[in-house]
């Protein structure tokens, strides 16, 4: 059984401009024994050994078909919200 989600969204700042760099979307606690390659570059998805998401990490802009494309894979309402509406606008493109 999967751990209860824990959501809390870690962002990466820019001293100098205040813009957002990188962000993680925490979906719950968990050792990472996996990370997949999302977007070359600019999107990457952590799992634990079960196969359970534990987060989502924006390294550069990501088109949002992405993002919905890995909530889509969630019949948790509350997972797929999270991952689809809490990136920062600047790591997310149409």
């Amino acid at each position: 059984m999967s751990a209860k989600p824990k959501f809390q969204l870690l962002t990466e700042f820019d001293d100098e401009t205040g813009e957002v760099l990188a962000a993680y979307l925490q979906v719950r606690d968990g050792d990472v024994s996996e990370t997949v390659e999302l977007a070359e570059g600019r999107a990457n998805a952590d799992y634990d050994s079960q196969g359970n998401l534990l987060g989502v990490e924006l390294l550069a802009p990501c088109a949002f078909h992405v993002l919905d494309s890995l909530a889509s894979q969630y019949h948790d309402e509350a997972i797929a919200n999270f991952i689809r509406k809490s990136p920062p606008r600047s790591l997310v493109t149409n």
